[in-house]
């Protein structure tokens, strides 16, 4: 038998695996819009105009195609703006929504932060109005068939004056119910109550009774609040004894779990992100519990904090645990000093210092819903000024950017829509379309 060769054998030189590039990561470029101007192709719109006449955009008609143009434009993530169910003017009492009262509206849309029922679909933007929560449904999973990402609003501060869920699931307490609505405060209310005063705002309300009074959402703590007020909503109660500057944290406020119980409902939605409104009115102890608890079960959901204190902004990023800033008091103004009041570009300087070792986590923008449109009247006047502020604000650190619907078209806001008046502003109050 042939003898079995003990040499060796060569094991032939293998080259080296080519080293993978890092994978960048991608920089957070989100596009808000509100539907129901987005989508609304009605061309002659009237002042004041209720839905009727000058229509409103719908969840169904922003498509796959619409998404993938958006998509294209870079933005990663889409802050769906005023889709939970707020006050406005439109009957919906044959669906078994119960109708809002004129008089403590904002326009006839009414605005997208009086929520009106935490657990639901703004009717407005449904083509089938029954089936309101199943199209939002489908928006959330169009958007991430197209490459992106979806946020939406939540709004801890307060709710409309005439709240009431009729979607929430079983078993679910409302907001209010079962309140001592003799007490100003306490910490088992959700709200805070004038006592023995009935609503009565400094203008003319029709067919509509509150007593005892609510607080108002901008801290108003009496019956009488002015149009110049938040009188379409009502201050939530997390535990602070305005009266006396208490707080009253331990037992968990009742307000604490149900605003908890919410954010779970929508991130199981599938949600990616919420963005926070005015979180500097709830105690960041709230957010110091809650976030991690939402994270626990859902780690890659981000929060976004609407917040115009510099001297809180790592208070809320290193304690209360939000992902990302408005970076509005601090950039926003600077580049708005410098556009419209002749301040020196050097000024940039200072804002870079002032966030040091965080600038990443700023959201940044041009344009919101609070502001005025750069090529307004009211702000540049052009849209191609905007160029040097939007390099400044996109590239002066990897820090998230953001772009309004109808900003990279350079709309101007011209229109007087209705509640808003010509104010350099796209409403928010009123049925209308941005061209």
């Amino acid at each position: 038998m042939p003898q079995k060769s003990t040499a060796k054998k060569t094991t032939a030189a293998r080259k080296p695996a080519a080293a993978k590039a890092p994978r960048l990561q991608e920089k957070p470029v989100i596009y808000q819009m509100l539907p129901r101007l987005f989508s609304n192709d009605c061309s002659d719109c009237i002042p004041d105009g209720d839905i009727s006449r000058n229509g409103c955009g719908k969840m169904n008609h922003i498509t796959a195609t619409v998404l993938d143009a958006i998509r294209n434009l870079g933005i990663t993530h889409i802050w769906y703006t005023g889709v939970i169910e707020h006050g406005h003017a439109t009957d919906y009492s044959a669906y078994g929504i119960t109708p809002d009262n004129p008089s403590i509206l904002k326009g006839k849309a009414g605005s997208p932060y009086a929520i009106s029922d935490y657990y639901d679909i703004d009717p407005d933007i449904a083509e089938d109005v029954p089936s309101r929560i199943k199209e939002f449904e489908n928006l959330i999973e169009r958007t991430h068939r197209a490459g992106m990402k979806v946020i939406m609003d939540f709004v801890p501060n307060h709710v409309a004056r005439r709240y009431h869920s009729d979607a929430a699931p079983a078993g679910i307490e409302d907001l209010g119910q079962g309140d001592d609505v003799t007490m100003f405060f306490s910490p088992r209310n959700n709200f805070y109550y004038i006592t023995r005063q009935q609503f009565e705002p400094q203008f003319p309300i029709d067919g509509y009774t509150e007593f005892p009074a609510k607080a108002s959402g901008n801290d108003c703590f009496n019956a009488f609040p002015s149009r110049y007020d938040w009188y379409e909503t009502v201050k939530l109660n997390y535990g602070v004894d305005y009266g006396n500057g208490t707080c009253h944290f331990d037992p968990v406020p009742p307000t604490w779990l149900k605003m908890l119980h919410i954010l779970r409902y929508w991130a199981a939605k599938g949600i990616d992100g919420f963005r926070c409104d005015m979180v500097f009115m709830v105690p960041v102890d709230f957010w110091e519990w809650a976030i991690p608890q939402v994270k626990a079960s859902y780690p890659d959901i981000i929060f976004i904090a609407e917040i115009y204190d510099v001297n809180s902004y790592r208070e809320f990023l290193d304690r209360a645990g939000f992902d990302y800033l408005y970076d509005k008091v601090n950039l926003y103004d600077t580049l708005r000093a410098i556009q419209c009041h002749n301040v020196s570009a050097a000024k940039l300087t200072d804002c870079w210092q002032r966030i040091d070792g965080i600038q990443h986590r700023m959201l940044n923008f041009l344009e919101n819903h609070d502001e005025q449109r750069f090529a307004s009247a009211q702000y540049a006047g052009d849209a191609d000024k905007a160029l040097p502020s939007l390099v400044v604000s996109s590239t002066i650190s990897n820090a998230p950017f953001m772009v309004y619907f109808g900003q990279e078209l350079g709309e101007p806001a011209s229109d007087a829509e209705g509640f808003s008046g010509n104010d350099g502003r796209t409403t928010i109050f009123d049925y209308w379309s941005v061209p």
